[in-house]
């Protein structure tokens, strides 16, 4: 079987709840390794960052259609963080802040995904 044709099964058979999962996973990935890398590559680090950013904009933007079926009160708390996202992101870029915190939201969110107290 192709490296193609394996990959479409497994998107085939991967629910919406574990592609996001998956795509967290991704991100996150690159965010450690974007703050474990001199400060000095900067593409890297904004790469990583730009990708989460793109992630929690998708995020934000299905929250605010009224058609989706999470509680407004979840909606509202994703549009939240997407705004923090945004604004940490950009504090992160001028030297200002860390990479951790995004870090540990994208977990607390594959723990939520999850559905269990640990994220892998």
């Amino acid at each position: 079987m192709s490296l193609q044709a394996y990959t479409a099964a497994a998107t085939r058979a991967e629910t919406p709840r574990d592609l996001e999962y998956r795509l967290f996973g991704q991100v996150t990935r690159a965010l450690v390794h974007a703050a474990s890398v001199d400060a000095t590559d900067i593409a890297t680090r904004i790469d990583a960052l730009d990708w989460n950013r793109r992630l929690w904009s998708v995020l934000a933007n299905d929250c605010s259609d009224p058609g989706n079926v999470l509680g407004k009160s979840m909606r509202a708390q994703i549009i939240s963080l997407s705004l923090f996202v945004n604004r940490h992101s950009s504090a992160v870029m001028r030297g200002e802040e860390s990479f951790q915190d995004l870090i540990d939201i994208n977990r607390m969110m594959m723990q939520g995904l999850s559905g269990s107290q640990q994220a892998a």
